[in-house]
């Protein structure tokens, strides 16, 4: 039995991972008996989150703001960008990985389909190189191997 109620605890574990934004102000420890909780971390957020939604491998937290902005942040906590959306948006949604974004604009009843790609900076000092030195340089990363 003691082993069942460990699991149960590692799976409200989990919900409570993607629940963090939403439990700040909850206590921190605790059980009502049938359930015991704990908060693994909490983070503010600097405006008023409608929804939020964590890609399927936790990498990334996508935040719909009253400002009518979709913050992203990654495991840490670190704000990694800032996507503008209409007023009308209401609701979001993301891909598995986090490479689509998906909102609701309830009041144009329409859905819009986002890519996103994070923008990395790599150092190449003292790199070996051919062509120009300022030349700009795209690397893509199929992601949906077979």
């Amino acid at each position: 039995m003691r082993y069942i109620r460990n699991v149960a605890l590692a799976t409200a574990g989990i919900m409570l991972l993607t629940a963090v934004a939403t439990i700040a102000s909850a206590p921190p420890n605790g059980s009502d008996g049938s359930l015991e909780w704990r908060t693994l971390s909490s983070m503010e957020l600097p405006a008023t989150a409608l929804h939020f939604k964590r890609s399927l491998d936790g990498k990334y937290l996508f935040v719909l703001t009253e400002d009518q902005r979709v913050l992203v942040y990654d495991q840490q906590g670190n704000l990694q960008g800032s996507i503008p959306v209409d007023p009308g948006v209401t609701n979001l949604d993301i891909a598995p990985q986090g490479q689509l974004l998906y909102l609701i604009d309830t009041e144009k009843q329409v859905t819009t389909t986002m890519a996103i790609d994070f923008i990395v900076d790599i150092d190449i000092t003292n790199s070996a190189f051919k062509g120009e030195i300022d030349a700009p340089v795209t690397i893509v990363v199929f992601s949906d191997f077979q």
